[in-house]
């Protein structure tokens, strides 16, 4: 993902005019770039940090959270056109994605499910 995020990136910033499809493919071809890039150093926290090594770690989650960077990144990219990129805003932005990954982990972990559930489950 990084590789072909990134060579995309520096093929449109040298060959191409910045017109406005060309702009959007730049925001998608940053966020492949970040997530790819950051896809290692997610893995290697949980290899490091985790309570089992990472071992039980879902795939799912590791690309999750590796796209929130993405996300944060494209972000910036888009705010700083309009002169809106600032220490503060990008504060408010990771603290917003901070909270949706806190609640999607919380609800990952939980173990509550509904009755009906748990009955299809049993039998």
């Amino acid at each position: 993902m990084a590789v072909i995020g990134w060579s995309g990136i520096v093929w449109l910033v040298t060959s191409q005019f910045p017109t406005v499809p060309f702009r959007w493919l730049f925001y998608a071809l940053l966020h492949i770039a970040l997530t790819g890039t950051a896809l290692p150093f997610i893995r290697f926290v949980y290899a490091r940090f985790a309570r089992d090594g990472g071992a039980y770690v879902p795939s799912g989650t590791l690309i999750r959270q590796a796209m929130w960077f993405g996300v944060l990144g494209s972000a910036a990219a888009r705010l700083a056109i309009p002169r809106l990129f600032s220490l503060p805003m990008i504060v408010v932005v990771a603290v917003g994605l901070a909270v949706i990954e806190g609640l999607l982990r919380l609800r990952e972990t939980a173990g509550w499910q509904p009755k009906e559930r748990r009955d299809e489950i049993r039998s």
